[in-house]
């Protein structure tokens, strides 16, 4: 998927989205999959991961909205990732089947390991 076209899908106001559209324009790196998976297994996978992140204090941004709106999705999805440049955040994208839009997406930092982002 081509950079531009991410950024079209990103066009929404909330926060998740307004901020790996920020994400993606300083220069971060991305990942689409090529091929879509049933919408519930993604929902129940990221919502045990939401559970656990809450757990260690961590409450990701928009992923608890995430989880409900490809729960509600009758179609599979595609996932994608967003890297920050600094590696300090990432973004996981859920798009529709053909990728000609977005589901819902998430982000939240990545730990840092002796100080230093991680690899």
């Amino acid at each position: 998927m081509e950079r531009r076209v991410l950024e079209s899908l990103l066009a929404g106001d909330d926060e998740a989205s307004v901020t790996a559209l920020a994400t993606l324009r300083s220069g971060a790196t991305y990942w689409v999959a090529d091929r879509a998976r049933p919408a519930g297994q993604h929902a129940g996978v990221f919502r045990h991961r939401l559970q656990r992140m809450r757990m260690h204090g961590l409450e990701p941004l928009g992923l608890e909205r995430a989880v409900r709106l490809i729960r509600e999705q009758d179609r599979p999805v595609r996932t994608g990732l967003i890297h920050a440049a600094d590696r300090t955040w990432v973004t996981l994208l859920f798009l529709t089947e053909d990728g000609s839009a977005l589901v819902a997406c998430a982000g939240w930092p990545l730990p840092l390991v002796a100080g230093k982002p991680p690899l």
